[in-house]
């Protein structure tokens, strides 16, 4: 296996085990070199918590990738999370086009919802210029509430394989070449992730765990990511980073009151057992 290089684009929530402070480690963990361009710094994650700062770093976003461009750096894959401004979105476009190497995959998972509605300080706006970088994504790694929003539909709780195949030919039609939705249950007590490419369907279910994590999406979305760099298909690294995930709930779940993120540092070699078999 050739050393592969991920830059990936997102915030850093400085307590909180989401965004940067998970794809950085996690992806890293899958053998990665992994390269990163903070989207906004947080004192803290914006669930749960009051009172957190917010550090804007759109303005920084162009001279970083002008030295990038100077000193010859690319990168073989480019992986989107939390972005802090509408503006970004568009810098995080032209970063595909300047400075991922040739056949470099885009990934971007877009993180602005959850559980029916949006996440404080987005809005339709957001979520239209959101839709122009989708039309850019190898991978797109929506939950279903972002899904939803992204093809103009109704969320709904309750659902049927229509209402699922309806939505990711919609993400198709945006532009996506690959859709992986996470979160689909079809029947009580399980849940899992479709991986679909226009006509291809393909769904992994696993048990669904009580109880709730924030940053689990983001954990996802980075196995998924070390996964597929390593050479895995994208059902492999779909399967791996819900696996990967059930873990870190049953780590999280053994100590109380750890309510504002999942303990995935104990369970990373558990990550690189599942990608080495």
């Amino acid at each position: 296996m050739s050393y592969k290089r991920v830059l990936t684009i997102q915030d850093i929530s400085c307590v909180g085990q989401c965004s940067l402070t998970v794809a950085l480690p996690v992806i890293s963990a899958c053998g990665v070199e992994t390269a990163v361009l903070p989207s906004a710094v947080l004192s803290t994650h914006t669930a749960g918590f009051s009172g957190y700062t917010f550090r804007d770093l759109t303005d920084d976003m162009p001279a970083i990738k002008e030295h990038w461009i100077k000193e010859n750096i690319k990168f073989d894959a480019i992986y989107t999370g939390y972005l802090g401004s509408t503006k970004q979105i568009g810098y995080v476009a032209d970063m595909f086009d300047s400075v991922g190497n040739c056949g470099a995959l885009n990934i971007v998972d877009p993180a602005m919802a959850d559980n029916g509605k949006l996440y404080p300080g987005f809005d339709a706006e957001f979520v239209e210029a959101m839709k122009g970088l989708c039309a850019k994504a190898d991978y797109l790694v929506p939950n279903i509430t972002e899904a939803a929003l992204l093809c103009d539909m109704e969320y709904r709780t309750e659902y049927d394989r229509a209402y699922v195949d309806e939505i990711l030919d919609k993400l198709c039609d945006l532009g996506a070449k690959n859709v992986v939705l996470t979160g689909i249950s079809y029947t009580e007590g399980k849940t899992g992730v479709v991986v679909y490419k226009k006509g291809e369907y393909q769904y992994y279910e696993h048990d669904f765990l009580p109880g709730s994590c924030h940053g689990t999406g983001d954990i996802y979305a980075s196995a998924f990511v070390g996964a597929l760099v390593r050479g895995k298909s994208a059902y492999e690294s779909a399967k791996i980073a819900a696996d990967y995930v059930i873990e870190c709930i049953k780590a999280t779940s053994e100590e109380n009151n750890h309510w504002y993120g999942a303990k995935f540092e104990p369970v990373l070699g558990k990550l690189i057992e599942m990608l080495n078999k």
